[in-house]
């Protein structure tokens, strides 16, 4: 029979690689950047020259508990663009009268409505990218307390010691090649069933380590 002493150290070394295992499954399943919360931008089709669907994520970062009331998004002069509809919030689009080109789009709260402190929201739209390798999003984000944010500085800018920019612009990064045509479609996937899919993810985890230590305790018995 195995000494108890070489049985506990055993167990201790089997539990640590399964402790260690689980944390990373469970990172991996978080995928969630540490960074603090800004407002970004991401897209479907960042190809340059095409037509894409422009989602700003929009996190309310009040101090005092107002409520994100607005968002106004400056646009690269683009041809033509369309918003989704949102319920609780109106779009509209602001036109040069000259050109008639789209240079910006203004989200606004309907009354007693908006993105309440420790949320966020999501805002969409769909334009076409211009033909450079990057593209910037200047952003005033408007909050019920009368306060805004301008999230207008460059990427490459940094603040006191070296630091990231206190309130960088949403900036999305364009690749080259050929630009199919496409059809955008409103996707299925919403914010009421992405965290059913996580919790689905994490007890797939918890269940993972649960039949780990299983097996491992069986182990210990027959050494035993």
């Amino acid at each position: 029979m195995t000494a108890p002493g070489i049985s506990c150290h055993w167990i201790s070394r089997s539990v640590i690689a399964i402790a260690l295992a689980a944390a990373l499954y469970l990172g991996s399943v978080a995928g969630i950047p540490t960074a603090s919360a800004h407002v970004h931008a991401s897209c479907d089709n960042p190809v340059r020259g095409g037509i894409s669907i422009v989602t700003f994520q929009v996190p309310n970062e009040s101090n005092t508990g107002a409520a994100t009331t607005a968002l106004a998004v400056t646009l690269p002069d683009v041809a033509s663009a369309r918003t989704e509809t949102m319920p609780g919030w109106t779009a509209k689009l602001g036109r040069d009268a000259v050109s008639g080109s789209v240079r910006s789009v203004t989200w606004t709260a309907a009354p007693n409505a908006g993105i309440q402190p420790d949320q966020f929201g999501l805002f969409r739209i769909s334009v076409q990218l211009p033909d450079t390798d990057s593209v910037r999003f200047p952003t005033t984000q408007t909050y019920s307390d009368g306060s805004s944010v301008k999230w207008d500085q460059p990427p490459g800018s940094t603040g006191p010691g070296g630091a990231e920019p206190e309130h960088p612009a949403p900036t999305l990064t364009l690749v080259g090649g050929p630009v199919a045509p496409r059809e955008h479609h409103p996707q299925s996937t919403t914010l009421a069933n992405r965290p059913s899919d996580n919790a689905a993810r994490w007890l797939g985890g918890v269940a993972l380590l649960i039949s780990a230590l299983g097996i491992c305790l069986a182990l210990v018995r027959r050494r035993s």
